[in-house]
């Protein structure tokens, strides 16, 4: 079955609540009252409650409400947060360099609002030691604290140990405090930019030095000749 609602001449029923374009109950009219209400406001007539008795039916702009109605679910699906479940494998005899790069990449997880998945892996001999997995676990979780929390304990599961971490921050939060820190980085790109750009223009300015004053006598324009009268 289709999706649409049943608009205008498609609807099939002898009367219909009106509801008017502002939202204002008219009341049950005929059916044929309400199409000429509709073409009367250049509107359609949109069937909002078909299984009411009689069917609910608006004025609007079905063209419009589609439209905005479109929008509204793409910008919700924009800003929906889905949680993401990271992983991350440790040796239970990690190197101490390797467990704090490790480390890194779970406090980078945890800051953007996932879960991190942390598994240990064990080989030969030390399958019979599952308490250093155990302690390696605690050991991380205890670092991450201010970040996330165990949200499921350390659990053997074959030849791996595993727990699972949860960020303190739901994932909306961290997505926003990502968006304002990329705007501010932006921000301040375009600020420096601009600071260089006027230390360069001032610095294209050469100052203009003023003319020394001399003490040299300034030449006096020579007197008018005298004029000679043909007529004399």
């Amino acid at each position: 079955m289709s999706a649409e609602p049943r608009i205008n001449d498609r609807i099939r029923v002898p009367e219909v609540r009106l509801v008017g374009p502002s939202g204002e109950q008219v009341g049950i009219v005929p059916l044929a009252k309400a199409l000429e209400l509709a073409q009367e406001y250049d509107l359609d007539l949109v069937e909002v409650a078909a299984n009411a008795r009689p069917p609910v039916c608006k004025l609007m702009d079905y063209g419009k409400f589609k439209y905005e109605s479109a929008m509204k679910a793409r910008e919700a699906r924009k800003n929906q947060a889905h949680t993401v479940i990271k992983e991350m494998k440790l040796r239970p005899k990690i190197d101490p360099h390797d467990y704090d790069t490790k480390k890194g990449h779970v406090v980078r997880f945890l800051k953007q609002g996932d879960k991190v998945k942390i598994t240990i892996m064990f080989r030969g001999r030390e399958q019979s030691r599952p308490e250093l997995g155990f302690r390696l676990l605690q050991r991380l979780a205890s670092d991450v604290e201010e970040l996330g929390f165990i949200e499921s304990n350390p659990k053997q599961d074959g030849r791996n140990m595993i727990m699972v971490l949860g960020p303190h921050k739901k994932k909306t939060e961290a997505m926003a405090e990502a968006r304002e820190a990329q705007a501010a980085r932006k921000a301040e790109r375009q600020g420096v930019a601009a600071d260089e750009a006027f230390d360069e223009v001032e610095g294209d300015e050469a100052p203009v030095e003023a003319a020394e004053a001399t003490d040299a006598p300034v030449a006096e324009a020579p007197a008018d000749a005298p004029v000679e009268n043909p007529e004399a």
